[in-house]
């Protein structure tokens, strides 16, 4: 299938999204589609399968020009599109997910579970994925989701396949699987829209690349003929200099120690120390336990055993209003379930950690709440006409500065991130590592949990390796190698 798509043209209100977007896909092609958050990708390609309508603008499909009216109508087509932002129903079984409003009947009507469970097994098997088809999707990690939306997509045997960020939340065994299946694609003659802002990826899988920015088409490139710093200078108007800034840690007193702390069938025996200044990267492969320990951490989850010290303190933290009451702050990795109330305002979400910074007797001082906003808003460069819009209409990576900001509105003097960069654009990351820099020589300490190895090596003064709910071991930022890591990851020495 090729698709040319000339002069798009969106606008939501008086917000212009897209300023006459060029785009064309080729038959059996993999084409990265790049640009920084809010440069209107997803709008295209929202646009493309009819989720939205276009203002201005020609699509043609095979030689004809071809409007979809929904995303259903476009699927029937032959367009798949695996989203960002996971489409799943976390009530319903994990077969379930996989064939709603696709469900294989017998003759007489009823449904055909055996017929079902069949074909997804066999899908599975072709991702190397373990999860069982009667599981409910909400138990299961956010990783597990997108494999299970990445499997719902390939089942359609749709002739172009849109994936947004579809490895943000993967492994690097469940990445190159994904690449070994789109490659085959590829070899089947089924396109590929692939929107990432990881930018090894791109230049590992992709044949060409287009480059958006601020809703128009910068410039579209055959990939053996560019390069990493042409592609970041023309997605963010300027150079970068470098991907990660420079670090000087100047470590303080140890702020947070876990000692011994354990979850039935989660973690087990782990203890650590975080230090004021310091970044502490958790790695480790998905399931590992990593996020299950910052959760009981923050009080979302309880303990079974071991204990917490803030400041050489034993401290009892049962929910998550205890851990800011000792400074904790959370910014987990489901910022559209749990990071935000997403029909809240910008305003709403930054002020809710820190009302009682705001509140006088009982009343919140709009002028201070606003100005606090205000401020954030500058310095975290989220793209919004005011604070008064929904966090629900900001681009993936504004969604997340607007959690970083909520939480270092309260002062934080430990601050958990988990996968602070997915989803988001390489000129926005650079901007997130330096504002981790910043707090960090305030005296802030920083837990960073990160699936990305180049990040957990760029950007921590130590690592901590979790293997199977077990620490694995603990490298030095002197003494850490990708190789290292993932062999203390798989349980090597």
């Amino acid at each position: 299938m090729q698709i040319q798509m000339t002069n798009i043209h969106k606008s939501f209100g008086t917000n212009r999204v897209l300023s006459g977007v060029d785009f064309e896909l080729r038959e059996g092609e993999v084409h990265a589609l790049m640009g920084e958050n809010g440069a209107g990708k997803s709008t295209l390609m929202n646009i493309l399968i009819g989720l939205h309508q276009r203002d201005e603008g020609n699509i043609i499909i095979d030689g004809q020009e071809k409007y979809f009216t929904s995303p259903k109508e476009a699927e029937e087509y032959g367009i798949a599109f695996i989203h960002q932002e996971l489409n799943v129903w976390p009530d319903m079984t994990v077969l379930d997910n996989l064939f709603i409003g696709k469900e294989v009947t017998s003759k007489s009507g009823f449904l055909n579970t055996k017929q079902m469970k069949t074909l997804a097994t066999e899908q599975f098997r072709k991702l190397s994925v373990d999860i069982p088809l009667h599981q409910e999707v909400g138990e299961l990690s956010v990783g597990q989701q997108q494999m299970i939306e990445i499997s719902k997509a390939l089942m359609t045997h749709s002739k172009v396949i849109v994936m947004d960020e579809p490895t943000a939340a993967l492994t690097e065994r469940e990445i190159q699987k994904l690449f070994e299946v789109i490659a085959a694609l590829k070899q089947d003659g089924v396109s590929i829209v692939y929107i990432s802002h990881r930018m090894e990826e791109i230049f590992a899988i992709c044949d060409r690349i287009t480059i958006m920015r601020d809703g128009k088409t910068v410039d579209t490139k055959e990939i053996p003929h560019t390069h990493f710093d042409e592609v970041v200078k023309k997605m963010v108007g300027r150079e970068l200099t470098e991907r990660y800034p420079a670090r000087q840690a100047k470590l303080g007193d140890v702020v947070l120690e876990v000692k011994q702390a354990s979850r039935k069938n989660q973690f087990e025996d782990i203890s650590f120390q975080v230090r004021a200044g310091e970044i502490v990267g958790f790695s480790g492969l998905m399931g590992s336990g990593r996020t299950e320990i910052m959760r009981a951490i923050f009080g979302l989850d309880s303990l079974d055993h071991g204990e917490v010290r803030v400041r050489g303190r034993k401290v009892n933290i049962r929910r998550p209003e205890d851990a800011v009451k000792h400074g904790i702050g959370f910014i987990t990795e489901d910022r559209k379930d749990e990071g935000l109330v997403l029909d809240f305002t910008i305003r709403e979400n930054m002020a809710l950690p820190s009302l009682a910074s705001f509140t006088t007797k009982g009343f919140i001082s709009s002028s201070k709440e606003q100005d606090f906003v205000d401020m954030l808003i500058k310095r975290l460069q989220i793209k919004t006409q005011s604070g008064e819009t929904a966090a629900r209409n900001l681009s993936g990576g504004n969604q997340q500065k607007v959690v970083i900001a909520k939480w270092m509105g309260i002062g934080p003097s430990l601050l958990i991130l988990d996968e602070p960069t997915r989803g988001v654009d390489v000129g926005a990351k650079r901007e997130i590592y330096q504002l981790m820099n910043e707090l960090t020589d305030r005296g802030v300490a920083i837990i960073m949990v990160s699936s990305e190895l180049p990040e957990v090596l760029g950007m921590s003064d130590r690592i901590i390796v979790i293997h199977e709910g077990h620490l694995g071991g603990v490298l030095t930022r002197d003494e850490a190698t990708q190789e290292k890591i993932m062999t203390l990851a798989t349980g090597g020495q």
